[in-house]
């Protein structure tokens, strides 16, 4: 035997241990727990709470979530407890909990399936939703300051004031705080005198808004007094949670989002900066007050982070409005308005805007490519800006294809589409066009969830465009408008007839 022959197969069992030994060190340095079917429930019984993740290794969205979710497992550690199970290995798991789709996130107490998480998929975002998750559903206090502690966070705080342990309408707070645990965080206390400060004398329910919010031109802690029930709690907490002008955030955005909403955007940050980030909020709040009862919502809301939104959905760029606030409105049914004048420290050119609006005099932002030069092929390009003149035009028969450049399924339909704009193209009473739905504004009336997206909107009948449902090929068109067209079709001989 050589001497290197004999040289590799000593090292042969000894490189074969150090690889082990290194993907044990990259197991064990991940704070994520990986469960299977043999350890599944007997690790998730040992701790209080543990959001799992279902995953498959192959999963797009399940990679992307990963370097979040060690991120959020780090910093959770000893709190909660973070774990995944591959469902590709552990089908009995997996069967077990429902998982039919990657990756699925639930949450367990005590070895139980608690809920489904539905929070945010960034680590920021999983961090703060569990905490709420840890422990009690409403923290007891003792003392005042036990009081003052729980109520300075940048989150807003709900505290119940009781008269003692035995008080029914304790029971009824907790079980309410279980229930909406997801969304608030709560706290309680069995001795009133603990909330006299706050003008507690008799048992109710107050809420406290976030002390770096706090202004003159708001109640900061709001009072509830009545019988308490998770309705009534959901219902006051909802209401008066925001005030006047909250800072608009990526974990609060869709609830705020769901109403009428202006935004004053500007370098908000209540970390380095929260005297320069109140000083343009309490200009904003100054002018608020005065539209309060408008039906108008208002939010601040930190520029950079918010940019990507501002350029896809106003076409603003960094350098308009430079460091003074951008203001926008955006209502619940999607239309758009920017203050064009420069926001003035006085709060007169905010004042302007909004009497403006209210008033129903400002043109809505519409985002729209430029109209193409020649129109003249048989299916008709459609931007924002030739929306009215083309779609809506009153006396045509119009079949709108709302699209995307990257989509598969609307490129497989062009030729299609073409063929049918031009066996129509001698009918002078209808139009086949098409726009691409994300370089222009979708007007409010035609409900875009995915592409390609058809509309028939007939003469006279603008404000009732129906969806198309048929089949894709143009004999299918056909049949189609031959029902719902205003006139008899005109038809030009199909290819296959030549």
């Amino acid at each position: 035997m050589s001497l290197n022959r004999s040289v590799h197969m000593y090292l042969l069992p000894f490189a074969f241990l150090c690889l082990g030994v290194l993907l044990k060190a990259s197991v064990e340095g991940s704070d994520v727990l990986e469960l299977g079917d043999a350890d599944f429930e007997v690790r998730v019984e040992a701790r209080d709470t543990v959001l799992v993740e279902f995953f498959a290794p192959w999963c797009g969205h399940c990679q992307r979530l990963a370097p979040e979710y060690e991120a959020a497992a780090t910093r959770l550690k000893g709190t909660v407890s973070l774990a995944k199970v591959d469902c590709t290995v552990n089908s009995e798991t997996c069967g077990k909990f429902g998982v039919n789709g990657y990756p699925t996130l639930k949450i367990f107490r005590n070895g139980e399936e608690a809920s489904s998480y539905d929070g945010p998929r960034t680590a920021d975002g999983i961090v703060s939703y569990m905490k709420k998750q840890a422990g009690p559903s409403s923290v007891p206090l003792h003392s005042e300051a036990d009081l003052d502690s729980f109520i300075n966070t940048f989150e807003a705080s709900v505290v119940g004031f009781f008269s003692g342990p035995d008080s029914l309408q304790l029971a009824e707070f907790l079980k309410a705080s279980s229930v909406l645990r997801d969304s608030y965080r709560f706290a309680h206390a069995t001795d009133l005198g603990i909330g006299l400060k706050h003008g507690v004398d008799a048992e109710c329910v107050l809420l406290f808004r976030p002390p770096h919010l706090n202004s003159k031109f708001e109640e900061n802690v709001v009072k509830s007094t009545e019988s308490v029930s998770t309705s009534a709690l959901r219902t006051f907490v909802r209401d008066n949670i925001f005030g006047l002008c909250p800072h608009l955030n990526s974990e609060n955005r869709d609830s705020l989002r769901a109403r009428d909403l202006l935004t004053a955007y500007y370098d908000v940050d209540y970390v380095r900066n929260p005297k320069g980030t109140n000083y343009w909020r309490n200009r904003v709040m100054k002018v608020a007050t005065q539209f309060e009862t408008h039906g108008l919502s208002f939010a601040v809301a930190n520029r950079m982070e918010f940019q990507d939104e501002l350029e896809e959905e106003f076409g603003l760029g960094l350098s308009d409005g430079g460091e003074l606030p951008v203001i926008t409105i955006k209502t619940r049914a999607g239309l758009k308005y920017i203050m064009q004048e420069e926001f003035t420290r006085d709060g007169k050119s905010l004042e302007r805007f909004l009497e403006e609006y209210f008033a129903n005099r400002l043109k809505r932002y519409v985002k729209s490519e430029a109209a193409p030069e020649s129109n003249d092929g048989p299916v008709k390009v459609v931007v924002a800006d030739t929306f009215e003149e083309i779609v809506n035009n009153p006396e045509k028969d119009v079949l709108v294809e709302f699209y995307a450049p990257w989509c598969g399924h609307c490129k497989n339909l062009e030729p299609k589409y073409t063929e049918l704009g031009e066996r129509l193209s001698s009918d002078p009473n209808i139009v086949i066009a098409k726009m691409d739905a994300t370089a222009n504004d979708v007007p409010p009336n035609y409900d875009v969830q995915g592409f390609p997206t058809i509309y028939f909107a007939p003469a006279g009948q603008k404000d009732q465009p129906r969806q198309y449902e048929g089949g894709r090929e143009v004999n299918n068109f056909i049949s189609y408008l031959k029902e719902e067209a205003t006139n008899p079709l005109h038809l030009s001989t199909s290819r296959d007839d030549l």
